[in-house]
């Protein structure tokens, strides 16, 4: 294969993305809609859900909208389920929800807390992954990508759950990249802090101060990890499994 810009293209292929109506998830969901995509997107609040689709329509894409969490078991398989019977297929798959309820020590976090983050964290991807293959994947290939977070690599005060909690996705994403080859390739992507509005209260009290710590000068936009979700979900990357790219603006170097 030559690599030119044709390999990021992903004409032809359907895609599926958690937590897609703000933030990285959106800008994941619009690049793929450039790239020639249809996209499916779920997300909690219908709403968004809405304006997400109409926003992917006007980029030329077939899109539809599921309403639900990620961490539902129902909402899942009405996902996948709808992905294909809709869009036709189910080609990538990225699990980018994630929810965080829990600041401060790990040894203060409430039971409650805990649960809710790993379920929709982790048990989430997990059953995702395995919609995903029963109903398509298994016998189409595709590619999956996690979206995790340097935090899961390197420790950080205030939401150690959290962390742990990406920490799980990137021992799953290897798991995965080793169980489902060779026709399914497995990836993470780790970024770094990122002006979205889960983040918020680590950017927006001081946000010269966040830009300054970065050794290339400002924090992440979500369109900073859209593009290394496109490469991860291209032909592009087609030799490349059970792998974590950071995106951190070199923030693991300090």
């Amino acid at each position: 294969m030559t690599v030119d810009a044709a390999s990021l293209r992903l004409d032809g292929r359907v895609a599926l993305v958690t937590g897609g109506t703000r933030g990285i998830g959106r800008a994941i969901a619009e690049a793929y809609a450039v790239a020639g995509a249809s996209v499916a997107v779920l997300a909690r609040k219908p709403a968004e859900l809405d304006e997400t689709r109409a926003a992917l329509e006007a980029l030329g894409a077939r899109a539809v909208a599921v309403p639900g969490s990620a961490g539902d078991p129902e909402a899942i398989e009405r996902a996948v389920a709808t992905c294909i019977s809709e869009l036709g297929g189910l080609d990538i798959l990225v699990n980018n929800a994630a929810t965080n309820p829990a600041f401060g020590p790990v040894v203060d976090v409430e039971p409650g807390a805990l649960r809710k983050i790993l379920e929709v964290n982790v048990e989430g991807p997990i059953r995702l992954v395995q919609a995903a293959w029963r109903a398509w994947m298994r016998e189409h290939g595709g590619a999956v990508i996690n979206i995790a977070s340097i935090g899961g690599i390197q420790p950080a005060p205030f939401i150690g759950v959290y962390n742990v909690s990406k920490g799980a996705l990137l021992q799953l994403t290897r798991q995965l990249a080793l169980e489902l080859a060779p026709g399914v390739r497995v990836n993470a992507l780790a970024p770094g802090l990122v002006k979205t509005d889960m983040a918020r209260a680590l950017w927006e009290p001081d946000a010269a101060g966040a830009d300054s710590l970065q050794p290339l000068g400002r924090i992440g936009v979500p369109d900073d990890i859209a593009g290394a979700a496109l490469f991860l979900a291209s032909d592009a990357a087609s030799w490349l499994t059970g792998a974590t790219l950071v995106v951190d603006g070199g923030a693991l170097l300090r």
